[in-house]
């Protein structure tokens, strides 16, 4: 279960491997103040699904005030009328619409099911699926799982909360801006100072930056989260860059491909993490699967702590398809032979490429600078206007820090 906020991230997830995407449409959804899609966009986006043989969940996971009522009827009628089927929620007024409407509803991971008898309930209500609290340990998964009959979702990656189940109020407190109502500015991220009254000393809180937990990640015993009989796995990250999506998708894809293939080995393992490490994250952590206190589950820096970071240069020109050859125009910086770009577009999706050739005006070089325009093998299809970036590993620069 792969997210998407845009046709961009859509099109990676699918292109990498997802077998399902959940997306909201900018109202009532836990990441509404992020990039979403609009209504008039569900039909194509099932559309395109059920060409990719790709299951498509909206997000309705929001509380509902009594004034938002309305919304959540417009909502999930034009969700019906544009073929949606399956609806992830938790507040009754939604669940009682899409019981109303015929529509297939799981529970959302705000509602923090961590129990076998919390999960019968769901399914009484005809909840297909219950997507389960972030708190949820291994060993309680487990228990779940074997004591109902309906699918069971859990986490497996990307950013976590330092409240229960996402049910924060430090936004809402500060600023207006709930959480519970997908408008989180994520005030815990940032670096912030203590102040000790009787010795009239602050003290910088920076170097732990205790609210703000790092990324979950379970690649090293995504094995054990097949055996527990999990349903689905689910990465986090509507918020985040479609690399992002692009990289997470494939290498969860891999790993459970090479588990059924017999070929999962702890090499691997340690090759998956370091993909994982080149794209957006706050360090990894383990989350509650195997939670030991003793251990430091906070980030040790405000924001991004990636080995690669990507630096826009250009855009395409043209791409020829008989030929497998992409028309780039260089607006910034310089590539040279060996550099890895990519290649991200509202239809393309996200290409990854090394230059193994650089060719201007029929010429081969090893380098072009800005103002420049040359063209280089690509083997998928890209379009004109796709942004072009240059991928720079600043792993060293990190380990400065």
């Amino acid at each position: 279960m792969a997210p998407a906020g845009n046709w961009t991230m859509l099109r990676a997830a699918v292109k990498n491997g997802a077998d399902a995407v959940y997306f909201g449409i900018g109202k009532l959804n836990m990441r509404a103040k992020a990039e979403n899609f609009t209504i008039d966009e569900l039909s194509e986006i099932n559309q395109f699904c059920i060409e990719n043989n790709v299951l498509p969940f909206l997000v309705v996971n929001t509380i509902i005030r009594g004034e938002k009522i309305s919304d959540v009827d417009v909502i999930l009628l034009a969700a019906k009328d544009a073929g949606i089927k399956k609806i992830i929620c938790w507040d009754f007024a939604v669940i009682e619409k899409c019981k109303e409407l015929g529509l297939e509803f799981c529970i959302s991971t705000q509602a923090s099911i961590a129990n076998v008898s919390a999960a019968k309930f769901y399914q009484s209500l005809g909840a297909s699926r219950v997507v389960l609290a972030r708190e949820c340990s291994l060993e309680e998964i487990s228990e779940i799982k074997k004591n109902i009959d309906i699918e069971v979702e859990a986490f497996i990656h990307g950013a976590m909360c330092v409240a229960v189940s996402g049910r924060c109020f430090l936004s809402h407190e500060m600023f207006g801006r709930s959480a519970n109502e997908g408008e989180c500015l994520q005030t815990c991220r940032r670096e912030f100072e203590i102040y000790d009254k009787r010795m009239n000393q602050s003290y910088l809180v920076g170097e732990d930056y205790v609210l703000s937990a790092k990324d979950l990640s379970t690649i090293d015993f995504i094995d054990k989260l097949i055996e527990a009989g999990i349903d689905s796995f689910k990465i986090e990250g509507r918020k985040r860059s479609p690399e992002y999506v692009a990289k997470s998708v494939s290498v969860y894809r891999k790993a459970i491909d090479a588990y059924f293939d017999g070929t999962l080995t702890e090499d691997l393992k340690k090759y998956f993490n370091q993909e994982l490490s080149t794209v957006y994250n706050r360090g990894f952590s383990s989350g509650f699967y195997n939670y030991d206190p003793s251990t430091n589950e906070f980030t040790g820096a405000e924001g991004n702590v990636s080995t690669i970071k990507k630096e826009y240069v250009g855009k395409v020109i043209n791409y020829y398809t008989n030929s497998k050859i992409v028309y780039v125009e260089l607006e910034s910086g310089q590539v040279s032979v060996g550099d890895k770009i990519l290649i991200m577009g509202k239809t393309s999706g996200v290409i990854e490429l090394e230059l193994r050739k650089i060719i201007v005006e029929e010429n081969e070089v090893s380098s072009v600078s800005k103002g420049e325009r040359f063209t280089t093998e690509c083997d998928e299809k890209v379009r004109p206007r796709d942004r072009v970036f240059i991928l720079k590993d600043i792993s060293d620069q990190k380990s400065k820090i």
